[in-house]
């Protein structure tokens, strides 16, 4: 990606862009698209976290079976895809005309926007109460600090970004034996950007970094790199991203191979760590592509966004009746985060209330111990959130292309 730099505007106020390339299109259905999808498979995961069918770890190789894996592992590649693509989407933004001081603004008030949701509609979505006694910062907290890092980081060559954000992702491991506890009293701060342990604000209040910021700031900026590659010709784009994508693959599977660097030791049995053989052929392999997701490991980023950079190129032709139905999703990804999070959080409680005549386990109390659902039942309702969420964001981007108007830019 950094070979990109020679053709980037001079210009020292103006966001980077390819010379002589006409940025024709407001958006690239190729990445519409994937997000689409990754959001799509997203919702999955979401319904079978509020509405668990079986008490066990769905990685924990010791007790898990092939479909419980499965469902679990193919959300792995939401995360990395959804922040990656940020980064993209937020170079394309500035390639559109934009000045440095306008895209820089942009990206920092968007990041205040996405924590400023995160710890309130969002939070709320999961807890049902204001209490605040525990919060989480997740994906969209990741996303909101890393655009504000990205913020500043626009005024420097589009190059530089680029090699920053690779060398975040490729060598924040080496600083994994460095432990909160040895920063003193800053511990906090390595908590927050790199161990993700529980934070104590106050008695009884607790913020959990679950996504801590390193190496995440370096997956956006990675991905807003990625986005010069975007404005070139379409045949010579499609060759550069199909290639860039299989060579992380095939980066990824030396590097797991040799387990000599790239993912967490387990601290604890079942927890991913260096792949083993195990006792049949399958398990062997998902052994292989369990990798460390929280936080997130070098390996498990390498596995997750090879194949989704490798889709982007694969995408990028004229869609059809799917890839259409997906890029809808794609133009309205927080309003989709936003929505799917009540609608799931309410078919779980209408389910609970029928079945035991009480919900209050959905949010904050022990569950009952045969509360749960079948895995069918779980793809079923996914398909059904799906369906229902489909025609209102076929409205909201309708609204969104139609209107034009700044605010809906931050949705």
């Amino acid at each position: 990606m950094t070979r990109l730099a020679p053709k980037l505007q001079p210009d020292a106020d103006q966001a980077p862009s390819v010379v002589n390339v006409k940025p024709a299109r407001q958006r690239l259905d190729s990445i519409d698209l994937l997000r689409g999808l990754v959001m799509v498979i997203m919702a999955l995961d979401h319904v079978k976290s509020f509405l668990p069918g079986t008490p066990i770890d769905a990685t924990d190789l010791t007790k898990t079976t092939a479909p419980y894996f499965l469902t679990r592992w193919i959300s792995h590649f939401c995360a990395p895809t959804f922040v990656f693509l940020a980064g993209a989407g937020a170079f394309l933004y500035g390639a559109r005309g934009k000045s440095k001081r306008q895209l820089a603004w942009f990206l920092l008030s968007r990041g205040l926007w996405l924590i400023l949701l995160e710890v309130t509609v969002i939070r709320f979505s999961w807890f049902l109460n204001v209490d605040y006694n525990v919060t989480v910062g997740q994906v969209i907290w990741a996303i909101g600090c890393s655009m504000i890092v990205l913020a500043a980081l626009v005024f420097l060559p589009t190059s530089f970004v680029t090699v920053f954000g690779v060398s975040m992702i490729f060598f924040h491991n080496l600083f994994d034996p460095v432990k909160a506890a040895d920063w003193g009293k800053f511990a906090w701060l390595w908590q927050i950007l790199h161990t993700g342990e529980p934070l104590p604000l106050s008695p009884g209040k607790v913020f959990a970094p679950a996504y801590p910021l390193v190496p995440w700031i370096g997956v956006l900026a990675a991905g807003y790199g990625f986005g010069a590659l975007m404005l070139l010709e379409p045949r010579r784009r499609r060759k550069e991203v199909l290639g860039l994508g299989l060579a992380l693959i095939l980066v990824f599977i030396a590097l797991r191979y040799s387990n000599l660097y790239g993912d967490r030791i387990a601290q604890q049995p079942g927890q991913p760590g260096p792949w083993s053989k195990q006792k049949d052929w399958l398990m062997t392999i998902f052994s292989f592509v369990n990798c460390q997701k929280y936080p997130p490991s070098l390996c498990y980023l390498l596995m997750t966004l090879g194949p989704a950079i490798t889709a982007v190129a694969l995408f990028d032709r004229p869609a059809g009746t799917l890839g259409r139905f997906l890029i809808t999703f794609g133009r309205v990804p927080l309003f989709f985060y936003i929505l799917h999070f009540y609608l799931i959080k309410g078919v779980g409680i209408l389910l609970a209330y029928l079945r035991f005549g009480r919900a209050d386990w959905l949010y904050g109390t022990p569950a009952p111990p045969d509360f749960g659902h079948s895995l069918w039942v779980v793809y079923l309702i996914w398909v059904g959130v799906i369906a229902i969420l489909y025609p209102l964001c076929y409205w909201f981007a309708g609204v969104k292309q139609r209107s034009g108007a700044a605010w809906l830019s931050y949705f």
